[in-house]
């Protein structure tokens, strides 16, 4: 017999809840309920998901991969349920975004014109901080993060991947030269993050390894910061590709030693507790981003 969404939506309330008798009252069902419940899938999973005593219930090793499981099941169900309702209902309201400034300008200004065309009645508020941001101290509904994430207590949806590019202007090569290897490029003027270390350690293989950490000899805090100084001939650079792909194909920057890049893309996520009030316009404007890059 294959399992149902109900009885894993038991489970996963007993365990957050602690007891039978907590869970059955968050269900609104009797703990006998409950309890045939969680009896009846470890009946077909065929397996053990909970150890039970008078005192308390201790997840199997079964269970708790099952656990994890299920809770994906469980969120992958509300986000379709809540992408039929986007279909259906008039969304409004207001929606706090922040994201660093190369990505709000490369990546979500372009498409504001757009969100707003669909969706008339959400008033979007955009902050750029290039440092992350605590979301509940400042108010804010989604924010945008790149490379690994560390707070596990926010939900998060990966939005793309975006290479790392090793760039400098025309004028700048021409004073200085080209490296023609990761080896040379201690010789030459390298731009990076003041307040961001993953930022100083680009993807490129050397002797020494599969990433170089650098040590600027002009720091800034922003990324597009960071690209102007390039633009301007003041060294060399490694900036995301959303926000030098024009650059590059007008000739504004050159590519620099595309040879010993490590294939060690940026990851781009975006972040936000999950608030049920909010939900809907989350979900909404997630898709679009995610669709529009």
């Amino acid at each position: 017999m294959r399992i149902n969404s109900d009885d894993m939506a038991v489970f996963v309330a007993v365990i957050d809840s602690g007891t039978l008798s907590a869970a059955a009252t968050q269900l609104g069902q009797t703990t006998s309920g409950v309890s045939r419940a969680l009896s009846r899938l470890e009946e077909k999973l065929a397996t053990s998901l909970l150890t039970r005593t008078t005192r308390r219930m201790v997840l199997t090793e079964e269970g708790k991969l099952f656990l994890e499981k299920a809770r994906a099941v469980l969120i992958a169900m509300d986000e379709a349920e809540e992408s039929i309702q986007l279909r259906r209902q008039k969304l409004a309201g207001r929606l706090r975004i922040d994201a660093a400034s190369p990505f709000m300008l490369h990546c979500i200004v372009p498409h504001v014109a757009q969100f707003r065309a669909m969706y008339p009645d959400i008033t979007l508020e955009l902050t750029s901080n290039d440092q992350i941001i605590d979301l509940l101290e400042h108010r804010t509904d989604i924010a945008i993060r790149m490379g690994p994430l560390q707070d596990s207590t926010l939900r998060a949806r990966a939005l793309r991947a975006s290479p790392r590019h090793l760039l400098a202007s025309p004028e700048y090569l021409q004073r200085y030269g080209t490296p023609a290897n990761v080896e040379d490029l201690a010789q030459h003027q390298l731009l990076g993050f003041s307040q961001y270390d993953a930022g100083n350690v680009w993807p490129l293989r050397h002797n020494g390894g599969e990433h170089l950490a650098i040590s600027p000899s002009l720091i800034a805090s922003s990324g597009e910061t960071l690209r102007q100084l390039a633009l301007y001939g003041q060294g060399i650079a490694c900036l995301a590709d959303f926000m030098t792909r024009e650059d590059i194909a007008a000739g504004r920057l050159k590519h620099i030693l595309t040879h010993a890049y490590n294939g060690d893309d940026q990851q781009i996520h975006a972040v936000y507790y999950r608030n049920t009030q909010l939900t809907q316009r989350i979900s909404c404007f997630l898709a679009f981003l995610q669709e529009a890059l």
